[in-house]
């Protein structure tokens, strides 16, 4: 009976491979080993959502083109009437029906319609994604953004001026991207214990900003073409990655027929993974976890309302930072789309160095809240500081921007990389591991929300006062900070009463000597 039952489950196993990965064994004619495989999903999963968010930003980049004129509530009518002959020398006569008066505010409307539909979906396809191949559902959600991300830039070539096709494009683009974040956590998370998760989450989670950078530069630089090009471009390139990830993205260690080998699988360390979420819930071993049941995992709900300010804040840049910055005169100047696009990618610049050091600085204090609520109060005075001082020289804004990209971008990272994995295989889920998508997906997609509120008020706010826009972040970082008291609150005290039981112990040796 056993020589029948090995060769059967040496074949599924081969079934479930990845057909790179089959492809690669044969070649050696010899299996990859279990770090390889680790390798090759960190590649994989950062090349899949660089290529998402690279396509994500190409919208902020062609805002100016589309919007030019818009005015900042600071200039008078005679100084504005002077600027808006510049900026339509430097920008162009933009694209209807964007560039009337309530073209900001359309464009909010876009950014609304995106991102209330890809958090939405996000809530959705956790729930799919603990239930299907993460391989294949990826697949699929890359290959439907590269489609609708081009669609939308083919309007340019249709001369398409229908409000309503941009919105719907839109949607659809936001409903394939909410795919991504579950599916790439869940996989990473399949692979990595929690010894250093924080540190290597951190560095992974660079992909966000790298995305960025990349599709700002890529966007700026079709921008000449045509604005369509900006879209189309980065449409076709996260095609491309999808296909990478059906052919070499392997699922997890029993899909490939792997054995784990992690050194953090005994006891779990205090912190958010034992002293915060110690109760205990009915999972049953390899049953998918429910949405609501994720919910009441001690730490979610504060961790992910946390996320709904601090993703408000984040994506608000994320979408406006490059029109901000080509409607705010700097030393007197005001820059050209291209320009204001590159200028925007120190922010994200700042975001990789803000999720390296909040992973590092949370492993090395095993306090996830305490890091995550330190960096978004310090992101408070960085806010006020860039918009109060920001317009002075392009030195002092490049300073400013890249301390707003540490502290905005530090806790964010941190929060929908390391704390969902943590929060998704801590133990009270007594070792299943199909919870990772389900508690990303709850945890981001709360956030989502947030993202959407965030630019859509700004395209309004901004018509009348930025200042008002600033004052608005100030406020949201604030709030998402109070969020992580009662968790802050639990880690001083453990950490305290750790400190006092090292005292004892040390009093006591001392004693006996």
């Amino acid at each position: 009976m056993g020589s029948i039952s090995e060769p059967a489950h040496e074949s599924n196993t081969r079934n479930t491979k990845p057909p790179g990965i089959r492809i690669v064994e044969c070649t050696r004619k010899s299996n990859i080993s279990f770090k390889s495989h680790q390798a090759i999903v960190l590649i994989v999963t950062f090349l899949a959502y660089t290529s998402y968010h690279a396509s994500r930003k190409t919208t902020s980049i062609i805002k100016s083109a589309l919007d030019p004129q818009t005015p900042e509530e600071t200039l008078q009518s005679v100084s504005f009437l002077k600027r808006s002959n510049a900026l339509s020398w430097v920008l162009g006569s933009g694209w209807a029906p964007f560039n009337g008066s309530n073209g900001t505010g359309l464009l909010g409307d876009l950014d609304l319609a995106f991102l209330f539909v890809y958090a939405v979906g996000m809530f959705f396809s956790g729930h799919i994604g603990d239930r299907m191949n993460l391989r294949i559902f990826l697949t699929i959600g890359m290959v439907g953004t590269g489609l609708f991300t081009s669609l939308f830039g083919l309007g340019y070539w249709a001369n398409i001026h229908m409000f309503s096709y941009y919105l719907i494009v839109q949607m659809l683009a936001g409903l394939f991207q909410s795919t991504g974040w579950p599916s790439v956590v869940a996989v990473v998370g399949n692979w990595f214990g929690k010894s250093k998760r924080g540190l290597i989450m951190g560095i992974w989670n660079a992909h966000t900003s790298v995305g960025n950078i990349s599709g700002s530069l890529i966007a700026s630089y079709f921008l000449k073409y045509g604005w369509g090009w900006s879209m189309v471009v980065p449409g076709l390139m996260i095609v491309v990655v999808g296909v990478i990830v059906f052919m070499f993205l392997p699922v997890d260690p029993e899909s490939v027929g792997v054995n784990r080998d992690e050194d953090d699988t005994g006891s779990p360390k205090k912190g958010i993974t034992e002293h915060l979420l110690s109760s205990e819930t009915n999972t049953e071993n390899g049953l998918a976890v429910g949405f609501l049941e994720a919910w009441r995992i001690p730490g979610v709900a504060p961790f992910a309302f946390c996320l709904f300010f601090a993703k408000l804040v984040a994506y608000t840049f994320l979408y406006w930072l490059p029109f901000y910055i080509s409607h705010t005169a700097i030393n007197g100047e005001y820059l050209s789309s291209t320009a204001a696009g590159n200028l925007s990618t120190l922010f994200d610049v700042g975001g990789v160095v803000g999720g390296i050091l909040a992973g590092h600085i949370s492993d090395r204090l095993n306090a996830r809240a305490i890091t995550a609520a330190s960096f978004t109060y310090c992101a408070i005075p960085a806010l006020y500081l860039y918009r109060s001082y920001g317009h002075i020289s392009m030195p002092v804004n490049i300073l400013l921007m890249l301390v707003i990209g540490i502290f905005v971008n530090g806790p964010y990272a941190l929060i929908t990389t390391a704390v969902s994995a943590d929060l998704g295989t801590h133990r009270s889920l007594k070792g299943n591991s199909k919870a990772l998508a389900t508690v990303t997906a709850i945890i981001d997609g709360t956030g989502s929300i947030g993202a959407a509120i965030g630019p859509v008020l700004t395209g309004y706010i901004s018509t009348q006062s930025w200042s008002a826009v600033f004052t608005m972040l100030m406020g949201s970082a604030f709030v998402a900070g109070l969020f992580l008291t009662k968790l802050v609150v639990a880690e001083v005290t453990e950490k305290y009463q750790d400190l006092q039981g090292g005292s004892s112990d040390r009093s006591s040796v001392v004693e006996e000597v």
